[in-house]
């Protein structure tokens, strides 16, 4: 395993020379591909050069241990010495997972209502507004592309691009069915109802992604409806765009500009294409390997709200927490790093198998 970290330090010191070459520096996309393979690289190099003055201070201190007066504190250090070498060692084996070529990408986040009705999509909003608000501690960019309304309030679907550094390796895992338990506001008996809303997390396709042949396309536009002021029925600014071999279908309205709507909807056409390429290779991986990968099979249910008892269960990793208000209101990065701690310890497991 070090001999491929050395050789991975090597092509990193390499890079740091190659950054600073003024002819490397001239050509921009050459110059982006070398920072981001540099960026790639300096997690796992730093924590090899701890672990290697982690080594050269236990060394040291079991020499220390021959002498009397200093036996005592060498002992002590190295205990501590010791539990800072094994935890280097867990990082950089999971640094040395393959890294996931979408990690870093924004997304697409489609929520849509399911079993329960208006309860449902009153919960499709309170789940928008939840990632609306992670998102913003994130200092990620939400925008919104399309929305259906419920007339109770609510959405009957909503979909938003997230964009910023790394959205898809923190919301990956979000893909999936979530289950909320509480007394709806219209119910006089106070009897608590279940409904589920189904959640979409798509790493936004780039062109390099993904080449559509326009002759695929039929674009349809008419004129928007619903919430928009004075220019709602005035213009034909919604599009709608099918990509005929696969029969995928998106619409946008929400801008005012049919170019800009047009825009938008590409984008979603692209991701979900892109998207259902990926899900049908990871199915195919988990064939292979017999197991489940962690992508969010979109037809797991996956988590559950109950309002009653304050209590938020992820059902695939058996985590419980009791402050439902604050995951609410887009605390929720606690069960993020839990759920991408337990995959990178599954893909460990699977590398010792295989």
């Amino acid at each position: 395993m070090f001999d491929k970290i050395e050789e991975l330090e090597r092509r990193y010191q390499e890079l740091e020379a190659l950054l600073s070459d003024p002819a490397v520096i001239s050509n921009q996309p050459e110059f982006r591909r070398l920072s981001r393979e540099h960026s790639d690289l300096s997690e796992l190099v730093a924590a090899y050069r701890r672990w290697r003055k982690v080594l050269a201070e236990i060394e040291e201190n079991r020499e220390l241990l021959s002498d009397a007066d200093m036996k005592e504190m060498a002992e002590e250090e190295l205990k501590s010495l010791e539990i800072e070498r094994e935890r280097l060692e867990a990082e950089i084996q999971v640094l040395l997972l393959p890294k996931d070529p979408n990690d870093n990408k924004s997304v697409i986040l489609e929520i849509r209502a399911g079993t329960g009705g208006d309860e449902s999509a009153l919960f499709a909003g309170d789940l928008f507004r939840m990632y609306s608000r992670y998102a913003d501690a994130n200092r990620w960019r939400v925008e919104l592309i399309s929305a259906s309304e419920s007339e109770r309030g609510g959405f009957k679907e909503v979909i938003a691009s997230v964009e910023g550094e790394g959205v898809y390796a923190k919301l990956k895992y979000e893909s999936g069915t979530h289950r909320v338990q509480r007394v709806p506001e219209t119910e006089a008996q106070g009897r608590i109802h279940t409904s589920a809303c189904t959640v979409a997390i798509m790493a936004e396709a780039e062109d390099v992604d993904i080449d559509i042949n326009p002759a695929d396309l039929k674009i349809d536009v008419y004129r928007s409806s619903g919430a928009g002021g004075q220019h709602v029925n005035t213009t034909d600014s919604a599009v709608r765009i099918t990509h005929i071999p696969t029969g995928t279908v998106v619409a946008c309205q929400e801008e005012r500009s049919q170019i800009k709507n047009r825009a938008k909807a590409m984008k979603v056409l692209k991701t979900r294409i892109l998207d259902t390429i990926l899900q049908e290779q990871n199915a195919k991986m988990a064939a292979d390997r017999k197991q489940q990968v962690g992508s969010g099979d979109r037809s797991e249910r996956i988590r559950t709200y109950n309002f009653p008892q304050g209590r938020m269960t992820d059902h695939r990793i058996g985590l419980t927490l009791y402050r439902l208000d604050s995951i609410m209101a887009g605390d929720i990065n606690e069960i993020t790093e839990a759920l991408r701690t337990h995959y990178q310890m599954e893909a460990l497991k699977a590398q010792s198998e295989g």
